[in-house]
């Protein structure tokens, strides 16, 4: 998919893609999954929303930025923590070879 689209379009059109990828893959995945927050007992609704989520496990966060800062780190490893899953990874497509723009984090619990 990074291939064939290459670097420079925006996060929702390499969301699409990878989505549209992993279903034709036949992974089970949901998009732009709201995320749950609660603080001192009420549930906010604030617009969080995860891109995406593979296989009720694997978080993916994807971006389209010059390069990965501790921004977006903190950013997945927070919705690791309030989905209380382990596993993310972080997809940044604006880079000339993919391998270089993924990133595993891992939340510890």
């Amino acid at each position: 998919m990074h291939r064939a689209l290459g670097p420079g379009l925006l996060e929702s059109s390499y969301q699409a893609c990878l989505a549209h990828e992993l279903m034709l893959r036949a992974v089970r995945l949901e998009q732009q999954r709201e995320l749950p927050l609660a603080y001192k007992g009420i549930a906010l609704r604030n617009g969080y929303r995860i891109d995406l989520l593979v296989e009720g496990r694997i978080v993916v966060e994807v971006k389209a930025v010059q390069s990965i800062e501790s921004v977006h780190r903190a950013q997945l490893l927070t919705y690791l923590k309030l989905l209380n899953r382990r596993i993310g990874l972080l997809i940044n497509f604006n880079v000339e070879t993919l391998v270089h723009g993924v990133r595993r984090i891992v939340n510890g619990y």
